[in-house]
């Protein structure tokens, strides 16, 4: 089941982000890998601009995907599912949810370069690599510009 996440549920969001994205260590850059992976207050500021949704499982929240949208266009941001719950179908009902939800018709993602398996999870679900994607980070996304060079954007029409 959906469930729109709150301020209050930062902790929960927190916890999710931050298991689910060890899966970087060792595949991205080692400079742009630390623990934890998100730290609070980035994710408070984070919330600040982006809806977050989660994927309640029994009462337990085990996958979340925030959107953000940025002038014409839509990001989505953050989508992470808990390692215990992964390939089990989440992360496509929070994709499909967040698409329902969005008034652009242009979805973007960033991710990094290296995760292949989130690659290959967009590419699945109708997202292609854009070859622009250093003009399209440094336009919808506030990163650092090392992040820029590791990543790779992809994006669909809804």
């Amino acid at each position: 089941m959906f469930r729109q996440l709150l301020p209050k549920d930062a902790d929960i969001i927190y916890e999710i982000i931050n298991q689910a994205a060890r899966a970087y260590k060792g595949i991205i850059p080692s400079d742009c890998y630390h623990e934890p992976y998100m730290p609070k207050k980035e994710l408070h500021h984070e919330m600040e601009n982006m809806t977050f949704f989660g994927w309640d499982e029994s009462s337990k929240i085990v996958g979340v995907m925030g959107f953000q949208p940025v002038k014409h266009v839509t990001l989505i941001r953050h989508a992470y599912v808990l390692p215990d719950y992964q390939r089990k179908g989440i992360g496509v009902k929070l994709l499909n949810h967040l698409k329902q939800r969005t008034e652009t018709k242009h979805l973007l993602v960033g991710t990094w370069a290296d995760a292949t398996w989130a690659i290959n999870f967009y590419q699945k679900q109708g997202f292609r690599l854009i070859s622009n994607k250093d003009e399209l980070l440094m336009n919808y996304w506030d990163i650092p510009r090392r992040q820029i060079e590791a990543s790779v954007v992809l994006g669909t029409e809804i």
